[in-house]
């Protein structure tokens, strides 16, 4: 498949879930495998071997300062998909990276749970945010993706998002100014998330009762 080649500099929101909306994370050890995955794999130098990387946290504490391939700027990663809002760093970045993620990821969990095959639908979905207003309203439809879809229960343990990075100053990895400092403070912009996740939520059963009327024609 040709896919369309994106421009360096822009914002782009990228997802993707598992195979027949299959769940991604078993437990909270695969939520931060791939949450480090999308940690050490931004980088346009080599990375570390998949083998090296299962070495965690206090070897990737140590590596030196590398240059990214993507900057993030909002994430949540849900049981069975997940979010990114992302900016391009360098030509081919974005499609780079997420080779190595979705590549990576894929070989971790099915060597753990001794399974074959694909784990994610296709490579990655992608598209341009055209414009302030829509990435504006992405940043919250990415933070708080997981409320979107009313995930709850034991799920929700398996549930990680950038929405405490930006409302709780919690560290990090996204570079959040490009939305916050259009607030004039942080309570401003939890006010305009909130406000606006009723109709995300109402989008979505909408589109969920779409597709089912879909299907039964």
């Amino acid at each position: 498949m040709n896919r369309e080649r994106l421009v360096t500099g822009e914002h782009y929101h990228i997802y993707n879930r598992g195979v027949d909306k299959r769940f991604i994370f078993s437990d909270t050890k695969d939520v931060e495998r791939f949450m480090l995955s999308m940690r050490v794999f931004n980088s346009v130098e080599p990375v570390l071997s998949i083998r090296d990387v299962l070495e965690i946290k206090e070897k990737v504490k140590r590596l030196p300062a590398r240059k990214a391939l993507v900057e993030f700027v909002a994430y949540c990663l849900n049981p069975n998909h997940y979010h990114f809002i992302l900016r391009q760093l360098v030509d081919g970045g974005i499609a780079e990276f997420m080779k190595r993620l979705n590549g990576g990821y894929t070989w971790y969990f099915n060597k753990k749970n001794t399974r074959n095959g694909a784990l994610l639908q296709g490579v990655y979905k992608s598209s341009l945010i055209s414009d302030n207003d829509k990435l504006l309203e992405l940043s919250a439809y990415v933070n708080l993706n997981n409320r979107v879809h009313k995930i709850h229960g034991d799920s929700a343990k398996l549930v990680r998002s950038s929405w405490d990075e930006y409302v709780n100053s919690r560290s990090g990895f996204c570079k959040k100014g490009i939305i916050t400092n259009q607030f004039k403070s942080i309570k401003e912009y939890h006010k305009y998330a909130m406000n606006l996740l009723p109709l995300l939520q109402e989008r979505k059963a909408d589109e969920k009762e779409l597709k089912k009327l879909l299907l039964d024609v």
